[in-house]
């Protein structure tokens, strides 16, 4: 009855504790910012950077707790969620036991602690799709409209889970004993956006080929020579989501047809505000009524991968060729996290063009959920 009593107690302080981070002021950062701050690499800036973490990941960790365990229409009580909820509760425990970080051996000890936090949090999102398809089957009644609240949670939960992952791995990218030229963590500060799209058109033409056992071309557009600061891993990302749409919506048209498949055409400008990626094809396109909805993570023109028997270790190899649906909602989220955005424009019957807005000026603010 004692342990019971203590085991009680302890939840509760937890609990306070959570809600008493969850309202604290969260911290945004810019591009520029972490750009300028890793560039001047020393043993105190990084120890600066530690105790910003510190300080920083309880409180977007804590709001997100709060907001996994008031979720509408019992989403709260799936099992995906509940994982997700106590890897997020274990997250917020870990940071806030550590103590106060005073020099070069606390802050390396806290840097373990944080990356071992950013792998705990690996599968986040194929457990919270979990979460939504048990939901889903339970509510088959449910339409688009039904939805709306859990689309704007999840909107802020994966934006925030964008700006938790880039700090971590930033801070620990910083510690690198041979970075790459032009590296600033994880920040390229001369990357060529024809290179990383060149890059991830090849991967999402390898998964196309794997599944169809051919592939559409894809041809590149623009100025070769031209650089500017980003995170190779986002533009890759969303790329590569984007082409392996287009590549599959291409295949699947022209798959018993006697004429060539089309190419894909990318093509990259860069404005004085913007650097724009227009990735066009000609895979028929997606109906008016459809488009609004390829925004949300509960549509997908392919069939889901996941079922109730998903294991954490399944989440590893969950990239098929078609994905659980949350390719371009969380690309947009992506393209939106560093002051861009993402816009989808059809032509039923035609194709479909995206169009990847990226902020080239690296001043924008994080949009804080």
């Amino acid at each position: 009855m004692a342990g019971k009593k203590v085991s009680d107690t302890l939840v509760k302080e937890l609990t306070e504790e959570v809600k008493k981070w969850g309202y604290m002021k969260q911290t945004g950062v810019s591009l520029r910012q972490m750009m300028n701050f890793g560039g001047h690499f020393s043993s105190k800036n990084l120890l600066i950077s530690a105790q910003f973490l510190h300080k920083e990941l309880p409180i977007r960790i804590a709001r997100r707790v709060i907001e996994l365990e008031d979720l509408p229409y019992g989403l709260s009580k799936k099992l995906g969620v509940l994982k997700v909820r106590d890897w997020y509760l274990d997250s917020f425990r870990d940071l806030r036991s550590y103590p106060e970080i005073k020099d070069k051996n606390d802050e390396l000890e806290f840097t373990q602690i944080v990356k071992m936090i950013k792998v705990r949090h690996n599968n986040v999102v194929p457990m919270m799709a979990l979460g939504i398809q048990q939901l889903k089957k339970e509510c088959p009644q449910f339409d688009y409209e039904d939805w709306t609240a859990i689309h704007r949670f999840l909107d802020r939960f994966y934006l925030s889970r964008i700006g938790i992952r880039m700090l971590i791995g930033q801070h620990v990218a910083l510690h690198d004993p041979n970075p790459l030229p032009n590296c600033v963590g994880y920040i390229h500060t001369k990357m060529s956006p024809l290179e990383v799209a060149r890059a991830a058109s090849e991967d999402a033409r390898a998964i196309c080929l794997r599944q169809y056992g051919s592939a559409p071309e894809v041809n590149i557009y623009g100025d070769p020579d031209f650089t500017f600061p980003y995170v190779p891993s986002h533009l890759h990302m969303m790329v590569f989501e984007l082409v392996k749409n287009s590549v599959r919506a291409v295949e699947e048209r022209f798959m018993d047809s006697d004429n060539v498949a089309p190419p894909i055409r990318i093509i990259v400008a860069d404005g004085l505000e913007d650097v724009t990626i227009k990735i066009s094809d000609e895979g028929g396109g997606i109906p008016r009524s459809g488009l609004p909805k390829i925004f949300t993570y509960l549509y997908s023109t392919a069939e889901n991968p996941l079922d109730e028997d998903f294991t954490t270790t399944d989440a590893a190899t969950a990239c098929t060729m078609a994905g659980y649906g949350y390719g371009i909602p969380i690309s947009r989220l992506y393209a939106r996290y560093f002051g861009g955005d993402l816009q989808i424009i059809s032509m039923e019957g035609y194709g479909t063009d995206a169009y990847l807005h990226i902020s080239r000026l690296g001043d924008s603010q994080e949009p804080l959920p």
